[in-house]
């Protein structure tokens, strides 16, 4: 372990050294490949695994999962528990949560579950504190808390960045948009659809044959950076929406909350006084991206207490059926439709329609 830290610590010291011109871009690339793999490393050991981190793995129940992440004392624990009702242990002093709690919260006949994390130190990326823990359980989620003080610098939030984009958690990113296809023979093919400023043929051969591969057909659609094509080679991103929660707004004055207000991302709350929850969950469900779609039986209302839940990536008429149970899609017949999906209310639908949030639907199985 000291071994890849030394190693990480040297290659990042190359880095600083080098200057960045198109002469150097090659060798840079390759550094960058080099470094990536390092901390790869350090996240998976080439060896038999280790133990386990203990109780931190939390079945994963409901629709989406929070985790809260942020340095020890800002308010993670005391905002579990006023949001949630449940209590995860609260002091002064740094460090009072040292494994993960979790809590469920309703939100639009959602259910959400919640992670209290334990506070992360800088360095965690490198195994320094639980930190290789509480990451590995923060890539699980649907979308990441960072909670923060308002009263510390800002670089705080730069620091528990740094850490999440070390262990390949990727916030408010879309995946970059490369086509990468390996191939037994016929060398590294390089299309460009746009005019790269970083990467030329050179500078990409240098960086696959840092993860010896030598044959590979790479389509670039858009102007994208040497950590953008590592990115994809590694292929263990994960790309995750993310709020950064001010808390402790009632010790600052009404100009420094209006100037928080601009900060893209931003919630400023006060975990201890409940204030601005409300704007909070607001914003979560629009960055969780989730629909809500109810269920019709036959010759009854529809019941508007428990909605089907979806991802806004996956609501089709299947995708809702298997989310009531995998056999219906295998005696489906057709749907009826109610809502702002449909031109007429209601209206017969086949499997493969896609639903809106809100609409209501009655499945008609085969005889």
């Amino acid at each position: 372990m000291s071994g890849i830290l030394q190693r990480i610590s040297e290659i990042e010291a190359e880095m600083a050294r080098t200057q960045r011109n198109k002469a150097t871009m090659g060798h840079l690339g390759m550094l960058k490949a080099r470094l990536a793999k390092l901390r790869r490393e350090l996240i998976e050991p080439k060896g038999g695994g280790g133990g386990t981190g203990e109780g931190f793995d939390v079945a994963k129940t409901g629709d989406a999962r929070i985790g809260f992440v942020g340095f020890p004392s800002v308010g993670k624990s005391t905002l579990l528990s006023n949001l949630a009702g449940v209590y995860s242990e609260v002091a002064a002093y740094e460090f009072t949560t040292l494994t993960t709690v979790p809590g469920v919260i309703r939100y639009k006949g959602g259910k959400i579950q919640l992670l209290d994390l334990p506070g992360i130190i800088e360095g965690a990326k490198d195994g320094k504190g639980r930190g290789k823990q509480v990451i590995a359980v923060a890539r699980t989620c649907s979308i990441i808390f960072i909670v923060l003080d308002v009263l510390k610098p800002l670089q705080h939030k730069r620091l528990i960045e740094k850490e999440l984009e070390g262990f390949g958690i990727r916030l408010n990113k879309t995946p970059p948009n490369i086509v990468y296809r390996k191939k037994e023979k016929g060398g590294i093919n390089l299309q460009v659809m746009v005019q790269q400023s970083e990467l030329d043929s050179d500078t990409v051969k240098t960086i696959l044959g840092e993860y010896k591969i030598h044959n590979a057909d790479i389509t670039l659609r858009y102007d994208a950076t040497a950590e953008d094509l590592i990115d994809v080679v590694e292929g263990n991103r994960v790309y995750l929406p993310c709020l950064y929660l001010l808390n402790k707004i009632d010790q600052i004055s009404i100009e420094e909350l209006d100037v928080i207000y601009k900060i893209p991302h931003c919630v400023p709350i006060s975990a201890h006084h409940k204030w601005n929850f409300d704007d909070l969950l607001e914003m979560m469900w629009d960055y969780l991206q989730l629909i809500r779609i109810y269920t019709k039986p036959k010759g009854q209302l529809p019941d508007y207490e428990s909605p089907v839940v979806l991802k806004a990536s996956q609501v089709s008429v299947e995708d809702f059926c298997n989310k009531l149970h995998r056999t219906i899609i295998k005696e489906f017949k057709y749907a009826l439709v109610w809502g702002s999906s449909v031109k007429h209310q209601p209206q017969r639908v086949g499997k493969d329609h896609i639903l809106n949030d809100e609409d209501v639907v009655q499945v008609v199985k085969k005889i």
